[in-house]
C-alpha cells in the first residue's frame, strides 16, 4: 500500500504540473515532516524555489499550488506560513482508512509496506573477526550494525549478500600452523578433534614460542611459503585452524541472533590468487607505477603530514601484497562475479582514509562509475568508558577511553554477553519483588526456565539496542546502568511495551488475530490520532534507515511509538470503552502497535516475548 508521503507527492505532482504547465514529479514539492505539531504534520517547501523560476512572489506561488491541489480527502485545507511554506494537517478519517487497510495474517508481517520497485544486489561486508582470536567488544558494532542494515535492506526488497571478510591469511599463519603441529598432532589426523578452549591463549602461546625459539621461527617462515604455494598438508592444517575459529564465531552469532551464516564467510584468502591480476589491471589502466621498488597508485588530494604525495601501495618492494590489494580484489569479485549494484563496508571510522582511497582507486581504474556511490563506507564510532585519573597533587579527573578491562586488556564478547544476561536477570528479579510487594499472592510467578529466557532476551537485546540506538558515526560511552533499565529508550522498555500490549489482550480474553478487521478504526481522541500518525510513519522511517544506513533512527521511532501507545492507553479506555465499536477499534490499535514494535525490533535483530 502507498505511504502517506507517496500519496501526498502524487497529489502535489498533479498540482505542480498544472501550475508549471509541464510534467513535474511529486518529489519537487520537497515534503518534510513538520517539526512542530501545532503547524500540522507535513510541510511543502517548494514555493520559494519555484518563485524564482516563474518570477512570482513565493506566497503567491504557494497559493496557486494550493488552488490546484486536490487533497481534501487527505488533509484539512493547507495553510501558508512565513515566506511560502505550505503546512498540511492530515485528517483523522484518512488516517483511520490507512490503518484499516493494513492487512492482517501475512507471514512475514509487513504491515502493508510494499517492497521497492527497483531492487538492487547489495553486498554488505561486516563483522570481520580475525582467525585464532576470540571475538571481543571491538567486533560488536560492526557485527550488529551490519546485521541491522542487512535486515533492513532485505526487508525493503533488495537482494542482500552478506560477506564476513575474516582475517584468515598472512604471515602469522606459519606460526599458528607450526604451533598446532607441535602441540596437537592428533588434530592433523582428525580435525574434528581440534578444540581450543581459549583462542586468545592459543595465539598468545604460539607468538611467544615464535619470539623465543629461533628454530620454531624458521620453521614457521618456511610454512608460510608452503601455505602460499598451496602445499596440501599445510593448507589442511590451516583450514583446521580457520574452521575451529569460525566455530567459535558462529556460536557467538547464534547467541546474539545475527544472520551471518558459515556460507557467508569469504575471507582474505579467497582473493589470494587474484592479487597479481589486480596489480596487472592497475598497471594496464596506467594508474599504478613503481616507487622505491613498490607498486603504488597516487591519487590527487592525498598528502602526508609533510605535504608529500600519499601513495596507495598495492605491492611491496619484496613482492608481497597489502590489505588494499586484497580489498581491491574483493571489489572486482563483488562487482564482477556477484553483480553487485552496491557494496557497503561496515568498518570503524579509524579506517576512513583506507576506504576513501580504496573507493577513489576503484573509480580511477574505471571499475565503478565516478558519479555514483556504488561503494560506501558505513563507518562507526568507538565504544568508550570513563576512567578516573589522579595526578601527583591528588586532583581527580575523568577521561573517556576505549572500552576495556580494568587491567587494560580487551573484553571478550562472550564475557560481555554473560554479564548482560546476569544484569538483566537481576533487574527482572527486582521487578518481581516489587510486584510481589504490590500484589501479594496475586503476583504471577514464572518458572526458572522462563526467568532464564527473559534474562537472555532482555540481556542480549539490551546490548544490541544500546549500541544501535546511538548515532552510527559517533563514539559513545558504555554504561551498564543506562543500558539495562526499564526507563528511557532501552531494549527492556521496548520489550516491556510489547508485553503490555499482549497483557491487555490476555486480560480481556482477546486473541488479536481474530479481531473484526471489517469494522472501521475510529480516531476521535487526540491520543488515538497521535498514535495513528506514529504507526503510519513506520514505512518512511524504514526507508530513511535503508537510504542513510542509520539504525538509530529506527530505535528513536520505536521509542516514540511506545510512548505514544503509553499515552493512548492512559487516556483512552480500551477494554472498558464506551461502545463495542470503540472497544474493537482500540484493540486494533493495540494490535497494530504490537506488530509495529515486533517488526521494528526484528529489523534491529532483537527478539520480543509476550510475557515478562
Amino acid at each position: 500500500m502507498k505511504t502517506i508521503r507517496e500519496q501526498l507527492e502524487e497529489r502535489f505532482a498533479a498540482a505542480l504540473s498544472a501550475v508549471l504547465g509541464e510534467a513535474t514529479p511529486g518529489s519537487a514539492a520537497v515534503l518534510k515532516a513538520a517539526q512542530d505539531p501545532r503547524f500540522g504534520d507535513f510541510q511543502a517547501n517548494c514555493a520559494m524555489a519555484l518563485a524564482k523560476r516563474i518570477d512570482a512572489k513565493p506566497r503567491d506561488v504557494a497559493q496557486r499550488i494550493i488552488d490546484a491541489l486536490e487533497i481534501d480527502d487527505l488533509c484539512d485545507p493547507p495553510e501558508i506560513a512565513g515566506p511560502g511554506f505550505m503546512n498540511l494537517r492530515l485528517k483523522p478519517a484518512f488516517l483511520a482508512r490507512m490503518l484499516s487497510a493494513i492487512p492482517t495474517g501475512d507471514a512475514p508481517d509487513r504491515l502493508g509496506i510494499d517492497a521497492i520497485a527497483s531492487p538492487q544486489t547489495v553486498v554488505i561486508d561486516y563483522s570481520q573477526p580475525n582467525v585464532a582470536k576470540e571475538m571481543h567488544v571491538g567486533h560488536l558494532r560492526s557485527t550488529i550494525i551490519g546485521d541491522a542494515i542487512a535486515r533492513t535492506l532485505e526487508f525493503i526488497g533488495h537482494r542482500v549478500i552478506r560477506h564476513n571478510h575474516i582475517g584468515d591469511w598472512g604471515t602469522q599463519f606459519g606460526m599458528l600452523i607450526e604451533y598446532l603441529r607441535a602441540t596437537n598432532p592428533a588434530a592433523l589426523d582428525d580435525p574434528s578433534r581440534f578444540r581450543v578452549g581459549d583462542l586468545e591463549s592459543f595465539y598468545r602461546e604460539a607468538k611467544k614460542r615464535f619470539d623465543d625459539d629461533p628454530d620454531f621461527a624458521d620453521a614457521s617462515r618456511k610454512t608460510v611459503v608452503d601455505l602460499q604455494s598451496g602445499d596440501p598438508n599445510t593448507v589442511a592444517v590451516w583450514r583446521t585452524i580457520v574452521e575451529e575459529s569460525m566455530r567459535h564465531c558462529n556460536e557467538v552469532y547464534a547467541r546474539i541472533g545475527v544472520t551471518l551464516r558459515p556460507d557467508d564467510v569469504r575471507g582474505e584468502s579467497a582473493y589470494n590468487d587474484d592479487l597479481p591480476e589486480v596489480v596487472r589491471a592497475l598497471r594496464e589502466a596506467n594508474i599504478a607505477e613503481e616507487s622505491d621498488g613498490a607498486v603504488c597508485v597516487f591519487l590527487d588530494g592525498y598528502k602526508t603530514r609533510d605535504g608529500e604525495p600519499l601513495p596507495v601501495i598495492v605491492q611491496k618492494a619484496d613482492g608481497g601484497y597489502l590489505y588494499a590489494t586484497t580489498d581491491l580484489a574483493a571489489i572486482r569479485y563483488r562487482l564482477g562475479t556477484l553483480g553487485a549494484d552496491r557494496v557497503i563496508y561496515v568498518v570503524d571510522n579509524r579506517q576512513q582514509l583506507h576506504f576513501r582511497q580504496l573507493i577513489d582507486v576503484a573509480k580511477k581504474a574505471g571499475w565503478v562509475p565516478a558519479d555514483r556511490d556504488v561503494l560506501a563506507h558505513a563507518g562507526f564510532g568507538m565504544m568508550m568508558t570513563r576512567e578516573e585519573h589522579t595526578d601527583d597533587d591528588g586532583k581527580v579527573s575523568v577521561k573517556t577511553v576505549p572500552f576495556k578491562t580494568r587491567t587494560g586488556g580487551t573484553i571478550k564478547l562472550v564475557a560481555l554477553l554473560d554479564e548482560a544476561e546476569q544484569r538483566a536477570g537481576r533487574l527482572f528479579e527486582k521487578l518481581q519483588q516489587d510486584r510481589r510487594e504490590r500484589m501479594g499472592e496475586n503476583a504471577p510467578e514464572l518458572s526458572p526456565d522462563e526467568k532464564t529466557e527473559i534474562a537472555r532476551v532482555v540481556g542480549i537485546g539490551s546490548v544490541k539496542y544500546n549500541d544501535l540506538g546511538h548515532e552510527r558515526t559517533t563514539d559513545y560511552v558504555f554504561d551498564w546502568d543506562k543500558m539495562i533499565s526499564m526507563e528511557g529508550n532501552t531494549a527492556a522498555y521496548m520489550i516491556n511495551a510489547y508485553v503490555r500490549v499482549h497483557g491487555i489482550g490476555r486480560k480481556g480474553g482477546i486473541d488479536y488475530a481474530t479481531l473484526d478487521t471489517q469494522s472501521e478504526i475510529q480516531l476521535d481522541h487526540d491520543a488515538e490520532i497521535a498514535l495513528a500518525k506514529q504507526l503510519l510513519a513506520l514505512a518512511d522511517t524504514v526507508s530513511k534507515v535503508a537510504d542513510d544506513l542509520t539504525p538509530h533512527l529506527l530505535c528513536n521511532y520505536l521509542y516514540e511509538t511506545a510512548r505514544a501507545f503509553s499515552a493512548f492507553y492512559r487516556d483512552c479506555q480500551v477494554l472498558g470503552a464506551e461502545t463495542a465499536a470503540a472497544r474493537t477499534s482500540r484493540l486494533r490499535l493495540c494490535d497494530l502497535t504490537a506488530r509495529t514494535l515486533k517488526l521494528g525490533l526484528g529489523l534491529l535483530g532483537i527478539e520480543v516475548m509476550e510475557k515478562m
